[in-house]
């Protein structure tokens, strides 16, 4: 958000934590990771893309695969991404667009879906408003289109309260990334028993509450 590294309180643009310069932070990532996820924050409360000039830096200066989401909801947006370097595009609300995400999908490779949740809702257009729609019903769906979800407990994120224990197994052989509420490497494991597929690691990261290099270490 404003070309800086931060993070928000369950989403809140009024409770946000800078954490400085995202280059230097992805640079150092890059020792122990070769994809990093980011968001688009003022793309995501805008609904256009604002900050690809620093997204374009951070894969030219680090070699880092990225998913990028965050205000990606017109084609144009995301062939924009997708000509920087960007791996894997992240769609939320423009999803549910189903005309667009066939164009999309038939155009472009690695479409990822993120399905926001909060308390068995989804949420839609940066987590502003419910959508009328099931998880379970908008998954059955979603699934003709891409294979890659990525599964966030919005009441979590940014909380480092831990991941949610009520988390039941919705879908088959999809590849379902999780995010909210990573805060130690036990999370990793719930995560994994689960049968996510992966995690996304941030807050925890720059508090310094989970070691990239200790899980690596692990692996």
């Amino acid at each position: 958000m404003n070309k800086k590294a931060v993070r928000l309180f369950k989403g809140s643009k009024n409770e946000i934590k800078e954490y400085g310069d995202p280059i230097e932070i992805a640079r150092e990532f890059s020792k122990y990771v070769d994809l990093i996820h980011i968001v688009d924050l003022d793309g995501a409360f805008e609904g256009s893309v604002k900050n690809l000039d620093v997204v374009k830096q951070i894969i030219k200066k680090t070699g880092l695969k990225v998913e990028l989401g965050g205000g990606l909801r017109t084609f144009e947006n995301i062939k924009n991404a997708y000509e920087i370097g960007v791996t894997y595009v992240i769609i939320g609300t423009a999803a549910f667009n189903l005309e667009f995400l066939e164009k999309v999908t038939s155009a472009f490779n690695n479409i990822t879906i993120s399905l926001d949740v909060e308390s068995g809702t989804l949420k839609t257009k940066g987590w502003l408003e419910n959508s009328l729609i099931t998880l379970e019903d908008a998954f059955s769906i979603f699934k003709k289109y891409t294979n890659r979800f990525i599964y966030t407990d919005t009441s979590k994120d940014g909380t480092l309260e831990g991941v949610s224990l009520n988390i039941k197994r919705f879908w088959q052989d999809e590849e379902i990334i999780y995010a909210g509420g990573v805060s130690k490497k036990e999370d990793l494991k719930k995560l994994e028993n689960i049968g996510f597929d992966g995690a996304i690691i941030g807050k925890a990261l720059y508090e310094g509450k989970i070691n990239l290099q200790e899980l690596r270490g692990e692996r």
